[in-house]
């Protein structure tokens, strides 16, 4: 009795509920325990550590924030009774401002082009972030009305008309049906290519012609393109949603505005030569330009490099070891100094455009590579699985294997992006003033030479914004696509 008194007593001690762990096992509190005062010598690297770092970051915050100056007609605002420079003055940067946006050549009456350019960008990419059910509710046709009367009230009615049809006309093109007429079973493959070709082509002379006839200005060029392009949208992306039309203009169609915009001698703007283009819009333009073509370009060749063609193979590993050996300022100045040698007489191209050719060739190598990482990740079923379902070599890659691959690769595709964005400073040794080549040349000036530091932390502040923004979205684009799988 006294035997089964005491196992119930045992028993009974042992259904008591589990005590909290102790607090300087879990929390903050253990957090800081654990990493920075056990033991006692991780204590003192602490308070080392500490004191400096609280050091650094005051003497940054006091230089830039607290004993800078802010406001002011000049660098006399900067300078204290002994002639010494009080801590940061950024009435440099403001008086300096449109200089290092626009460039220091790019005329002033005409600066609103450039401001309404990557206004027009912003407001056509805009419903791309909206959800689809807020398109199908009327929100986009209700940016794109808003976006019209903004425009008409601030540029007039040229401007205003652009971003009528670069807003308005995706959700008409999407309920386009000329794919539809045309014929698309296998056995007229060969006469459905051939009516899509002479539809393209068709539409690109009428396009030109008819600008001929209303214009008659080199801009009936672009209208050919454009009209060309829109057809072969239609064809292609019969049926498609509003959002894929939203991208085929803004790849097909917007460079052409944008390019009118900028340079002008057409469409009634006048001529302003790229020479004088600079500032953070130029780093834009080859930055931008860079990353457009080093992607498609560079799926190419990683496609070509893996392909079982000995002929494109070699070519497409010969464009990558040859463009991926040599550092990008030789290649800007081979475009600038020694490809007009080679030239024949007469024949020249503009700096800027061998500056962007250059850097695009030479971000597409290492893309290539980065896609060709992706390419041999995925594994050979899936390779054999869409063979088995009888699918071409160009339908596998664009419905199975490129999918799959360029979501692997997202952190290396925006980590070749972030270089290429950072390595546009490099025009500088070609005569182009992008936005460090301005605030270099801003620093030249006699009344603000002491003024180099404040310059060089606004360029790099303008720069870790662009990059930190492309690293925080392909972060959300790898949450977006994540599939399950297990992350580390």
């Amino acid at each position: 009795m006294t035997d089964s008194a005491s196992h119930g007593a045992i028993v009974k001690h042992d259904r008591h509920e589990d005590l909290p762990p102790p607090k300087s096992e879990v929390g903050v509190y253990g957090w800081i325990y654990h990493n920075l005062l056990y033991p006692w010598y991780n204590a003192v690297l602490t308070l080392i550590g500490g004191t400096v770092a609280v050091w650094a970051i005051w003497g940054i915050v006091e230089y830039i924030f607290v004993g800078a100056v802010w406001v002011g007609d000049g660098p006399e605002a900067c300078t204290a009774q002994d002639g010494a420079i009080i801590h940061a003055c950024w009435v440099f940067i403001d008086a300096r401002f449109n200089q290092f946006i626009y460039g220091p050549f790019y005329p002033e009456a005409y600066r609103w082009r450039i401001d309404y350019s990557f206004l027009l960008l912003v407001l056509v990419a805009a419903p791309l972030f909206l959800k689809q059910k807020w398109i199908d509710r009327g929100i986009g046709l209700g940016l794109a009305g808003i976006a019209t009367a903004f425009s008409l009230a601030a540029y007039g009615w040229g401007p205003a008309t652009i971003i009528a049809l670069m807003m308005f006309a995706p959700y008409g093109l999407a309920h386009a049906r000329l794919g539809t007429v045309l014929p698309r079973s296998a056995s007229n493959a060969a006469m459905g290519f051939g009516i899509r070709l002479a539809v393209i082509a068709a539409a690109g002379f009428v396009g030109h012609y008819l600008g001929r006839a209303i214009l008659g200005g080199p801009e009936t060029f672009a209208l050919g393109w454009i009209a060309a392009f829109l057809a072969f949208g239609l064809i292609t992306l019969d049926k498609a949603a509003v959002k894929s039309w939203i991208v085929f203009l803004l790849v097909f169609v917007y460079p052409f505005a944008a390019y009118f915009l900028w340079v002008g001698d057409g469409f009634g703007l006048d001529y302003i030569e790229t020479a004088k283009w600079g500032g953070l819009f130029l780093t834009l333009v080859v930055a931008g330009t860079g990353i457009a073509a080093s992607l498609p370009i560079g799926i190419l060749f990683a496609l070509g490099r893996r392909s079982d063609m000995p002929a494109i193979r070699a070519v497409s590993i010969g464009f990558i070891e040859l463009w991926r050996g040599v550092p990008l300022i030789t290649v800007l100045f081979m475009s600038s100094v020694m490809l007009p040698l080679f030239l024949p007489e007469g024949v020249n191209f503009d700096k800027l455009l061998r500056a962007l050719i250059g850097v695009a060739l030479f971000s597409s190598a290492y893309m290539a590579e980065v896609v060709r990482g992706g390419l041999q990740a995925i594994p050979k079923g899936q390779y054999e699985a869409a063979a088995a379902m009888g699918l071409g070599y160009w339908q596998m890659m664009r419905l199975i294997i490129l999918p799959q691959a360029l979501k692997l690769v997202i952190p290396g595709i925006v980590n070749t992006f972030i270089g290429l964005f950072k390595d546009t400073t490099l025009v500088l040794i070609i005569g182009l003033f992008d936005l460090l080549g301005s605030v270099q040349a801003a620093t030249t000036d006699p009344k603000w030479v002491s003024m180099y530091v404040e310059g060089y932390v606004f360029t790099a502040f303008v720069f870790w914004i662009f990059c930190f923004s492309m690293s925080r979205y392909s972060m959300h684009i790898e949450r977006k696509l994540h599939t399950g799988h297990k992350r580390r």
